[in-house]
């Protein structure tokens, strides 16, 4: 077995041993590997995976195609890169204002299923960090019901490491509050277990799958 099949059935494991309710998802998060790494956890039976970089992740998904792989956008969105994340993603998790949101719904090509998108929260009010404010929520989401081509599922979040539980359990009660939504973005190697004991459904783990970035 290889050390990237080996770390992701550890990943997997920390993942069964908390008790929750909902169905947790195991995104890889690939940034700076290159696509070989990527086909070792793919053998592994990892389906999907995280990139930050346009360009890098246009380069894996093509060396990867044909094998039905969930590709997730999870960096910060210039304009002008909208287009090709519309083409080539099935979800998108920073999207941190309404115009980017509407230029992924322009974008999204006809012929593909609707792309999912979270909405990026900034939960700790950090000036270094995108995503809209807490009290900014709810004066966003009903635009997104003038969408036809997207479908906000969630959100996500990238909590400051010296208050994560709180900030985790902010982001489930405004989980809490949007009924129709259904996926909290958060966690990542360090933090995992708290992010899934506050309700995470998806979590984001890089290091502890592919080891340090170089």
């Amino acid at each position: 077995m290889s050390m990237i099949a080996e770390n992701l059935k550890n990943v997997q494991n920390r993942i069964n041993a908390v008790d929750t309710k909902k169905q947790v998802t195991l995104i890889a998060v690939s940034k700076t590997k290159p696509a070989s790494d990527l086909q070792q956890a793919i053998d592994a039976g990892q389906l999907h995976f995280g990139e930050n970089y346009l360009q890098e992740a246009l380069d894996k998904i093509e060396a990867l195609k044909g094998q039905n792989l969930i590709w997730h956008f999870i960096g910060p969105i210039q304009s002008n890169k909208t287009k090709q994340i519309a083409e080539n993603f099935s979800w998108v998790h920073s999207v941190d204002r309404l115009k980017i949101a509407k230029r992924l719904n322009d974008q999204r090509p006809e012929n593909l299923e609707k792309l999912n998108v979270l909405l990026q929260v900034n939960i700790d009010n950090e000036p270094t960090k995108s995503g809209v404010l807490i009290d900014e929520i709810d004066e966003i989401i009903p635009h997104f019901e003038n969408f036809q081509n997207i479908s906000l599922r969630g959100f996500m979040c990238i909590p400051n490491p010296d208050n994560s539980q709180q900030s985790f359990a902010k982001m489930a009660k405004i989980l809490q509050k949007n009924p129709d939504l259904d996926v909290l973005s958060m966690g990542m190697s360090a933090d995992l277990e708290l992010a899934i004991e506050n309700g995470a459904t998806f979590v984001r783990i890089g290091s502890d799958i592919f080891g340090k970035r170089a």
